[in-house]
């Protein structure tokens, strides 16, 4: 697997499977997760002659940690990542996590975005009921008590249910990850709020929900396609948490559509 030694201090381990490609599709993962789970997208992408950029985030697959995470200090190694590879403009796909820090790459850097991708994701992840609190509570006192191995025991199979291969993947990654940084991404997500700045996106938005995620609820996710301006809103029935893996052959012919602007990608069902 291809790194770089960031002037940020990090050696950023990525995948880049069509160097060649015309245009980059920056893929930003999941919280404990690694580049390597966006490979289902790779196929079709290349295929359409994008070029697929995976990277692993600080601290997460085989990224390494420089002692510290912060939302700010990775959009700086997305950055210059680009800059490194001389790539001036991207299009850019968050999951999850991801789907978060490509809302603040839009928001922080709007001249280096050309398309903007979110997938089962959230501007701000507040629980809304008793159960949403107690889940939330759980898995923050799991990871610092018992630390992430505990995750890799129940998460994966939870997103992944009936795929065993991205089940194992996601327990490896999370395995790989360092724990202070799976600790400081918690820390910095549960208090984040974008929902004030959404308006100010103004990149073509694809917003893609799962109607069977049980980890972002739908009514968070609808917050991003109601308030960014150029928003499509894709709800894929039966999707969970990991569509990206699970639910390929409704997800990848409306990413490749809307990334190259064909009339075919998926209208808003944004309510209003």
């Amino acid at each position: 697997m291809p790194h770089i030694d960031l002037p940020t201090g990090v050696r950023l381990s990525y995948l880049d499977p069509n160097p060649q490609g015309h245009q980059a599709v920056l893929l930003i993962h999941g919280l404990g997760s690694a580049g390597e789970l966006w490979q289902r997208q790779f196929p079709d992408l290349t295929a359409a002659g994008f070029r697929p950029l995976a990277p692993d985030i600080r601290g997460f697959g085989q990224s390494s940690y420089p002692g510290h995470w912060g939302i700010p200090e990775v959009l700086a190694d997305l950055k210059a990542l680009l800059d490194a590879l001389g790539i001036a403009r991207a299009h850019v796909v968050g999951l999850s996590m991801g789907g978060v820090l490509a809302q603040q790459f839009a928001l922080e850097y709007p001249e280096r975005l050309d398309r903007l991708v979110l997938v089962s994701t959230f501007a701000r992840l507040r629980p809304g009921s008793l159960r949403e609190w107690l889940v939330s509570l759980f898995r923050l006192v799991q990871v610092f008590t018992v630390g992430p191995e505990a995750q890799a025991k129940t998460l994966p199979g939870e997103i992944f249910p009936e795929d065993e291969e991205a089940r194992l993947m996601l327990q490896k990654h999370i395995r790989q990850a360092d724990p202070r940084a799976y600790r400081a991404a918690m820390i910095a997500l549960g208090p984040l709020d974008n929902s004030g700045r959404l308006g100010e996106i103004q990149a073509p938005t694809l917003v893609v929900t799962g109607l069977a995620d049980t980890i972002v609820p739908q009514k968070n996710q609808a917050e991003l396609a109601q308030k960014i301006p150029h928003s499509r809103w894709l709800r894929i029935p039966g999707a969970g948490h990991g569509l990206i893996a699970t639910h390929i052959e409704a997800f990848n012919p409306a990413l490749v559509a809307f990334l190259e602007g064909r009339e075919e990608a998926p209208k808003s069902e944004t309510p209003r």
